[in-house]
């Protein structure tokens, strides 16, 4: 089990710089291989872009006693990226974790290869929430787990740090080491579609 709390980090500036970019534009310049698959969707009543540095938790299957550790050792602004063998058969988080994270630890947001629950209370939470679906059933809590190791989410290799953006199209992964460069690219990108979409 590792539990690392050093990951390397983007700036600030760098962070900045992807939080008025559309998702769906960012991904059109990194060769379209970077978008988390579809069955992870937004499910809080958060609207707007997700900008942060990826926290990375890998859970057993339908198992959250490391999404709690994680949770605690969380920096705000953190997106929080949870691998959970793609399972859909428990909840792995709910109004009393989210909450927790919303207020205590000021998460940026939750990507989570797996289900939540209590739904209801989450689209009323601006908080920004994602997720394959929801069921009442409750989480195993006995681990193993690992926090800030390489992992993969939706289909998409994910490392501590890379840089997560999401919106209502859905989720893209932007890997630390590209990013300047990644977002000089989709920056005149959006500008191109923009003019694209005035002169129409």
């Amino acid at each position: 089990m590792q539990n690392n709390t050093q990951r390397p980090m983007p700036s600030q500036e760098l962070l900045d710089g992807f939080a008025g970019l559309p998702a769906a534009n960012i991904a059109d310049t990194m060769g379209r291989s970077c978008a988390m698959n579809p069955r992870i969707k937004r499910m809080s009543g958060f609207q707007g872009i997700m900008v942060g540095p990826a926290l990375t938790v890998k859970a057993r299957a339908g198992d959250n006693l490391f999404l709690h550790q994680a949770l605690d050792m969380a920096q705000p602004g953190d997106i929080f990226v949870v691998s959970n063998d793609e399972d859909q058969t428990r909840s792995l988080m709910g109004e009393i974790m989210f909450t927790y994270a919303k207020y205590q630890r000021k998460l940026g947001g939750l990507v989570l290869d797996g289900p939540i629950r209590d739904v209801d209370a989450v689209r009323q939470m601006d908080l920004p929430v994602y997720a394959n679906g929801s069921t009442p059933g409750g989480p195993h809590k006995e681990g193993p787990g690992e926090i800030n190791v390489p992992i993969a989410c939706g289909g998409v290799s994910v490392n501590p740090g890379d840089i997560i953006v999401a919106d209502a199209d859905g989720i893209i992964v932007i890997p630390l080491k590209d990013a300047p460069a990644v977002l000089e690219a989709a920056k005149k990108f959006h500008q191109q579609d923009e003019a694209k979409v005035e002169a129409a």
